[in-house]
């Protein structure tokens, strides 16, 4: 039954969220300093590359998951240099984006930098590539219905992550001070550069 790959996108898309990395410290910390507007807006960038990765697994564009593949050393080398820059942005802010300030802007920018930096992530595609395939997507084999069920449930499953973690992290937005925004800036761009020099180094 096609309606059976939903179930196990909604798994899949759960799973390859939920462990905390960069993208999980950029969504609590966008929680907790503009609100769940701000968190959510981040995780539906992430969420909508895992669309994206999927989709192309799924429906065989063997040639793009290829392409992305063979460039996996230039995408981490961006993905790499684009976290150390958003990093070391993050842990010299001051505290502007204290309690709910978060600007319509800065959400979508902030949508933005998860879809790019999930984008560049090459171990997305390879997963959603090994994933699918051992379900018998991407070669015809379970036709485009159940991919196009796969693909929403990996969407949904990732967005009830994202929703998730943004709905208790902004629980504390109210209550942040000035000085303590001014501690998570510098932790999480701390980690945040952290994650980036092991992508640089090949490690992740």
């Amino acid at each position: 039954m096609d309606f059976s790959f939903f179930i196990k996108g909604l798994v899949f898309g759960f799973s390859i969220a939920a462990p905390v990395g960069p993208i999980g410290i950029l969504c609590i910390r966008r929680s907790l300093a503009g609100g769940w507007t701000a968190g959510l807006l981040t995780g539906m960038g992430a969420a909508t590359a895992d669309a994206l990765y999927g989709s192309a697994a799924a429906f065989g564009l063997a040639g793009i998951t290829g392409l992305l593949v063979g460039q996996r050393a230039w995408i981490q080398l961006f993905g790499g240099l684009f976290l150390c820059w958003l990093g070391v942005r993050i842990f010299l802010s001051g505290t502007e984006e204290t309690p709910l300030v978060a600007a319509s802007g800065k959400a979508a920018r902030g949508y933005l930098s998860a879809l790019l930096l999930t984008l560049t992530n090459p171990m997305t595609i390879l997963s959603f590539a090994a994933v699918f395939a051992g379900l018998g997507l991407g070669r015809g084999a379970a036709g485009h219905t159940a991919a196009g069920w796969m693909v929403a449930g990996v969407f949904i499953g990732s967005m009830a992550w994202w929703i998730m973690l943004s709905s208790a992290s902004s629980l504390f937005n109210t209550r942040m001070t000035a000085r303590a925004m001014r501690w998570i800036n510098r932790l999480s761009g701390a980690v945040l550069t952290a994650f980036g020099l092991a992508a640089l180094s090949g490690q992740l």
